[in-house]
C-alpha cells in the first residue's frame, strides 16, 4: 500500500514506514535511547531526501519522549530546575541550528553536512562506545572490576564560577557546563535530526554528576522541550516536516519500544552497548560509502528561476 508524502514528495509502501519506526522503537527500548540518529539515517538511505527526515524525525521524537517524561514526572524522577536550566539554552541552541540549516540548504550544501555530521558523530561516538564495552567485557571474563566515578563526587566542573544549587540533584554546580550541554543538545538536535538524549545522560552523569535517579527523567524533559520547539521552528521557517511521514513513524516505534524493553532484560549492560556500538559504526561506515562512491545517477536538473530571458 503505497502512501504519498505531500512535503518529502514521494510514494512509499505504508508497512514500510510503520516497520522502519518499529525498528528503531525496538532498539529504543532496547538500549534505553531516543532513536533519532539511527532513524534520521534510515530515512536518509529509504530516499526520503535529507531536509524532510532531519524535520520530520524531531516530531517523532517528541512523541517518543512525551509518555516517558509524563512517567517520571508521576514518580518524582524529574529536576524540573536542573531541566529549565538545560531547556532555555537549549532553546537557543535549536534556533541557532534552524538557522544554519536554512542557511546549508539555501547554499545546496545541506546533504554533504548532514552526511559528515553523521560520519564524524556516530563514528567517534561508536568507536568510544565499542572500546568501553570491549574493556568491560574482558574484564568481567577475567572476574575484575572496574571502577567508575559515582554521581556525587567532584571534579574541576564544580570548581567553576556561577554555581548554583539544585536540591532534588543535591548538586551546587556552576551553570556554565549547564548552559554549553544544553546549547549543543539543542543545536545538534535540530541540525541532524537527534533527541540527543544518549549524549546528555552521559553529560549529565559524568560531567554534572547527577544521580541516576533523576537523570533520565531529566533528560526526557530536556529533549521533549527542545524537539518541539525544533518542530515548530522546521515547520514555520523551512516547512520540511512531514505530517504523514511522521504519524507512521510513531505508529511504528511505541508497538517496537515494547518488544525492544522486554527483550533488553535478557542481555547484560555491556553486551547492549557493544550491540549499539556496532550498529552506530555500520550506520557511519554506511555515510562514509555515500560520500566515497560515484552516486548511480551524477547530474541532476534542478529550475533555478521562473524568468525568461
Amino acid at each position: 500500500m503505497q502512501l504519498y508524502l505531500p512535503i518529502a514528495e514521494i510514494s512509499l509502501n505504508i508497512f514500510m514506514l510503520i516497520g522502519l519506526g518499529g525498528a528503531v522503537g525496538f532498539l529504543s527500548g532496547l538500549f534505553g535511547v531516543g532513536g533519532g540518529f539511527l532513524l534520521t539515517p534510515m530515512l536518509i538511505f529509504s530516499g526520503i531526501p535529507a531536509p524532510v527526515a532531519v524535520a520530520s524525525v524531531t516530531s517523532q521524537v517528541v512523541a517518543a519522549s512525551t509518555s516517558g517524561a509524563l512517567s517520571y514526572w508521576r514518580r518524582g524522577g524529574i529536576d524540573v530546575k536542573l531541566a529549565l536550566f538545560l531547556i532555555v539554552p537549549g532553546i537557543w541552541g535549536a534556533f541557532g541550528g534552524v538557522w544554519t540549516f536554512g542557511i546549508l540548504r539555501a547554499a545546496g550544501q545541506l546533504d554533504l553536512v548532514i552526511s559528515l555530521g553523521y560520519l564524524i558523530f556516530l563514528g567517534s561516538i561508536g568507536s568510544l562506545m565499542l572500546f568501553e564495552a570491549a574493556r568491560s567485557i574482558i574484564k568481567h571474563k577475567a572476574g575484575k572490576t572496574i571502577p567508575h566515578k559515582l554521581p556525587g563526587q567532584h571534579s574541576w566542573v564544580h570548581g567553576l564560577p556561577f554555581r548554583v544549587r539544585f536540591k532534588r540533584s543535591n548538586l551546587y554546580v556552576s551553570i556554565l557546563p549547564v548552559v554549553v550541554i544544553g546549547a549543543s543538545i539543542g543545536f545538534l538536535g535540530s541540525l541532524l535530526g537527534i533527541g540527543g538524549g544518549f549524549i546528555l545522560v552521559p553529560a549529565l552523569i559524568y560531567i554534572l554528576r547527577v544521580p541516576g535517579s533523576v537523570v533520565i527523567g531529566t533528560s526526557l524533559l530536556q529533549v521533549l522541550a527542545i524537539m518541539a520547539a525544533t518542530t515548530i521552528l522546521h515547520a514555520v521557517n523551512s516547512q520540511t516536516v512531514d505530517i504523514l511521514l511522521a504519524f507512521s513513524l510513531m505508529v511504528g516505534s511505541v508497538i517496537g519500544a515494547q518488544f525492544g524493553a522486554s527483550a533488553g532484560q535478557h542481555l547484560r549492560g555491556e553486551q547492549l552497548r557493544a550491540l549499539l556500538a556496532i550498529i552506530v559504526l555500520a550506520v557511519a561506515i554506511r555515510f562514509a560509502m555515500s560520500l566515497l562512491l560515484n552516486p548511480a545517477d551524477p547530474f541532476s536538473m534542478t529550475v533555478l528561476s521562473g524568468g525568461t530571458l
